[in-house]
């Protein structure tokens, strides 16, 4: 293979293409404008996409692409820099998927001498891809086929060596259900499915090593910029999630009147106290963990008699697996989120479809006499009946909006999602910032892509009474957030940076070499949202996915500290219809032929 120099400093110049069905694997160049233009990670992925793909597909086909993206960060002292993230056509949404996740793959990754790598093609058996600075081998994996990703990790190091570093899928991958995930380091990637669409071409890993590191555009300043940084992400800014980790949510959403309980039946959770775990390590068996490459260290892995590995446990899980479904045991959910661990499943869409159908059964829709909420043995018993698709897990496995569907009745009004993506620990209509970052998403109901959040929880609003000002304070977080993706970082480095948008800068130029401004970088960041649009509507996206479930919009809160509140369907029109407009779309959404020139979407030169 071609090993020549780097032409900007940071990257490697050109990502490889991968054909499974053929076992062969080319470079493929990447022109210099393209980094300067959507930097790398998730703007780099979508560019990709784009490139590799026309029209609308089957995101489960055989030739339906797959992009595992670097940034130029990875490899540099930056904090929190060691990430990758992971781009296909969700089979849950059949709208882009682009997830994130830190770990040693994303620095073994990069060293293989790729900015991205690209799978395409469908193996004949179950294949274990790994990839090195000297090639591609395509290894039989059908001892593993089966096996726990945590398992199957432990296996292929033992068999190819300590150097490799392996993304892999579970059972629900193998099983392709539309929330598999992908694990690695006991972490994962793929909230959307990327480990079905694995799945779906018999690849149950993929192994990275390799020395080929890239050179830095001024390695002495990042050097010692590294280092202040690490300081200031070690201070008090960030200081709640070092010491507690995300699990303290849950009490101060649920005394703010915005935790989802019982399939967003109310905000408030009688058994919140009991459910949230106790942070007295004389108590709880609790150790503390980092990503790579990370000095923040919100990581909290929970112990239990029968997981003596650990669980790390976030907010999200907490909540999904928790209050949504009405379980108030500690334990339990603990339970819950390790068995999604060990089958590779998103722990929100798990806990939703489980909350989703446990109202349906009570109602009447589904004949599941045991499946209501609060029971423990029931929620335990669906997960694994998901992972393997028998009987009513068959029907869970493809989410939320599926099963609505297949369902029928009133079903689809209570369905937690939008475009297909189960909603997240945030109630829209108390906070409804984040419901119009919800509806506009090109990712569907995802707290990550949009930190509009932020907004709800700052004095800059009413977040139970947002008006059109609210919009452009959405949109700067959306903006930030596709910065911070394509770098990538971590979003919670930004209690540590005074002035984001000039490190983000600063971080960049040290790195590449590129001279850039906030302005400049705002605009990058309208490029790549834009661009991740242009992917939606090449897919068949349409207006009216750009909305909330009928709950959210015809009922109100009735209890709690955002009893009362509620968002219509005008209202959240009118929202969105500003949004369309600053952002300089057509008031449905659609992008113009000369928008997509002036920002260079398809453009590669």
């Amino acid at each position: 293979m071609d090993h020549s120099a780097t032409p900007v400093p940071g990257y490697h110049g050109r990502y490889l293409r991968i054909d499974l069905s053929s076992q062969s694997a080319v470079p493929v160049p990447i022109p210099g404008t393209v980094y300067r233009r959507f930097i790398g990670g998730v703007g780099l992925g979508t560019w990709i996409l784009l490139q590799e793909t026309g029209d609308a597909y089957d995101a489960l086909a055989a030739d339906a692409p797959l992009a595992f993206v670097f940034s130029p960060l990875v490899g540099s002292p930056l904090t929190t820099s060691a990430k990758f993230a992971v781009l296909c056509k969700s089979p849950l949404t059949q709208r882009l998927n682009d997830s994130l996740a830190s770990s040693q793959f994303a620095l073994s990754g990069k060293k293989t001498g790729y900015d991205a790598i690209l799978i395409r093609g469908e193996a004949a058996e179950p294949t274990c891809l790994l990839i090195d600075e000297d090639g591609v081998r395509f290894a039989t994996a059908d001892d593993v086929w089966g096996l726990s990703p945590a398992a199957t990790t432990a296996l292929l190091r033992d068999r190819f060596g300590r150097g490799y570093r392996f993304a892999a899928i579970g059972p629900a991958g193998e099983n392709q259900i539309r929330y598999a995930t992908i694990s690695h380091d006991g972490r994962h990637a793929g909230r959307g499915g990327s480990g079905a669409v694995m799945g779906a071409k018999h690849l149950k890993a993929i192994g990275v090593s390799g020395q080929r590191s890239p050179s830095f555009a001024d390695p002495r300043q990042l050097s010692t910029y590294s280092k202040s940084l690490s300081r200031l992400s070690m201070g008090p800014a960030t200081a709640k999630y070092r010491e507690l980790g995300t699990v303290t949510n849950l009490l101060t959403f649920n005394r703010l009147g915005t935790l989802p309980t019982r399939n967003f039946q109310d905000a408030t959770f009688d058994s919140a106290a009991s459910l949230a775990p106790p942070m007295d390590d004389a108590l709880t068996k609790r150790t503390r963990a980092s990503c790579a490459a990370c000095t923040i260290g919100c990581e909290h892995i929970f112990h239990a008699q029968d997981q003596p590995d650990g669980v790390r446990l976030e907010y999200e899980s907490l909540f999904a697996l928790g209050s949504l479904c009405g379980i108030e045991d500690f334990d339990t959910v603990l339970q819950a989120a390790g068995m999604c661990d060990e089958f590779g499943m998103d722990t929100i869409s798990s806990g939703s479809s489980i909350a989703f159908g446990m109202e349906c059964a009570e109602k009447g829709l589904l004949d599941a006499p045991d499946l209501r909420f609060g029971n423990s043995r029931a929620l335990l018993a669906t997960l694994e009946d998901i992972a393997f698709r028998r009987g009513l897990g068959d029907l869970l496995a493809n989410g939320t909006r599926d099963a609505a569907t297949h369902i029928g009745g009133d079903a689809a009004d209570f369905a937690p999602h939008v475009k297909g993506l189960e909603i997240p620990g945030y109630e829209p209509r108390a906070l409804q910032t984040m419901a119009l970052g919800f509806a506009v998403n090109a990712r569907g109901a995802d707290h990550n892509r949009s930190g509009a959040y932020q907004i709800d929880f700052s004095d800059q609003v009413d977040r139970m009474h947002i008006d059109r000002q609210a919009v452009k304070l959405a949109i700067d977080t959306e903006d930030e957030a596709a910065i911070m993706d394509s770098l990538i970082l971590c979003k919670f480095l930004r209690g540590a940076l005074a002035d984001r948008w000039a490190s983000m800068a600063d971080m960049l130029k040290m790195t590449t070499g590129f001279v850039t401004d906030a302005e400049e970088l705002v605009h990058t960041a309208q490029r790549i949202v834009s661009a991740k649009k242009l992917f939606n509507i090449r897919q068949g996206w349409a207006p009216a996915e750009d909305t909330l479930p009928k709950r959210f919009l015809t009922s109100s809160l009735t209890s709690g500290a955002s009893q009362g509140a509620s968002i219509s369907h005008e209202q959240l029109q009118e929202l969105i219809a500003e949004y369309n407009r600053l952002r300089q779309w057509s008031p449905e959404g659609w992008l113009g032929d000369e928008l997509i020139r002036t920002l260079q979407l398809l453009d590669c030169e």
